[in-house]
């Protein structure tokens, strides 16, 4: 049930508020996430908004702190209030490490190189207080969080586990599939974080996004039949004499996808084609970057 203020009890113990930045590519604004009562843990603090870390702040009741500020990737959506919400209430900021961290070497030598592009949205001055990785567990009067390493949509997502719930970020969501953007998105440690989540039986996803996915493992079937569809798509699209370019590939597959969005799916695209030509399934005849040509091998 949503109060005049805007929190959503989700159930005994959880709280959420959305921030005041909806776009096409966050829906309706960032979800920010209150784990426990009492000491409680703050998931996800969003943009550095104002109103929205007063709206934090005015859901604890009386007598409660937070105790633990945990940020699932470092994206602008995301991370930025942390810092500020940390300088108030003097609880650290937990998360997988800044916001370079973790990229292939694939990535690193293509964050490096110039015409990739890419990188929107990066909150670049995030720093965590402590770093946590895959079986950390973060305790206190909300019980057990325990940390899950599940890159893809950006090197340093996590996911955080909770009572048979897990806190997904941007990597699953129920509204819409997430922007696999290189060299901070990687298409394949994408699929193998979503099937790493496919292995697990946790009873309901909270997003970074949108409302909850209450069926996570039929979810996240559809979301890796919808990614191996469109690496089919791809593959189809390309050539072995004729090279291509993920430009022309998105306006060829995505058909049905406003304008404004376009540039979103020429990202993806890239960051199938840089996953096949790690595979050898296609070979790039520039420089990588969205207006680079592949063949199929």
């Amino acid at each position: 049930m949503e109060s005049e203020s805007g929190v959503v009890w989700l159930e005994p113990g959880l709280r959420r508020l959305t921030a005041p930045n909806p776009s096409p590519m966050t829906f309706r604004g960032t979800n920010t996430y209150i784990v426990g009562t009492g000491e409680v843990a703050v998931i996800d603090p969003g943009p550095d908004h104002a109103g929205h870390m007063d709206a934090i702040l005015g859901a604890l009741t009386p007598g409660e702190r937070i105790g633990a500020i945990l940020v699932t990737h470092s994206h602008r959506d995301h991370s930025p209030l942390a810092r500020r919400l940390s300088q108030q209430t003097g609880a650290p900021v937990l998360a997988a490490g800044p916001s370079d961290w973790g990229r292939s070497a694939v990535m690193a030598a293509l964050a490096a190189s110039t015409g990739i592009g890419g990188g929107e949205g990066v909150d670049r001055d995030f720093v965590p207080d402590a770093r946590i990785a895959e079986g950390d567990i973060v305790a206190g009067d909300w019980g057990e969080i325990a940390a899950l390493e599940t890159p893809g949509h950006m090197a340093n997502h996590l996911s955080f586990a909770w009572k048979g719930a897990v806190f997904t970020g941007d990597l699953v969501m129920g509204w819409s599939t997430s922007l696999v953007s290189p060299p901070d998105g990687d298409m394949g440690a994408f699929m193998a974080s979503c099937r790493k989540l496919a292995r697990r039986e946790d009873r309901v996803f909270h997003p970074g996004h949108g409302d909850p996915v209450t069926a996570p493992r039929s979810r996240l079937a559809d979301l890796i039949a919808h990614r191996e569809a469109r690496e089919a798509q791809i593959l189809n699209a390309l050539s072995t004499t004729a090279p291509t370019t993920a430009s022309a590939i998105a306006l060829q597959i995505y058909t049905n996808i406003p304008a404004n969005l376009l540039p979103a799916a020429e990202r993806n695209v890239l960051a199938h084609l840089i996953d096949l030509e790690g595979r050898n399934l296609v070979v790039a005849t520039a420089q990588i970057g969205v207006a680079a040509p592949f063949l199929r091998r």
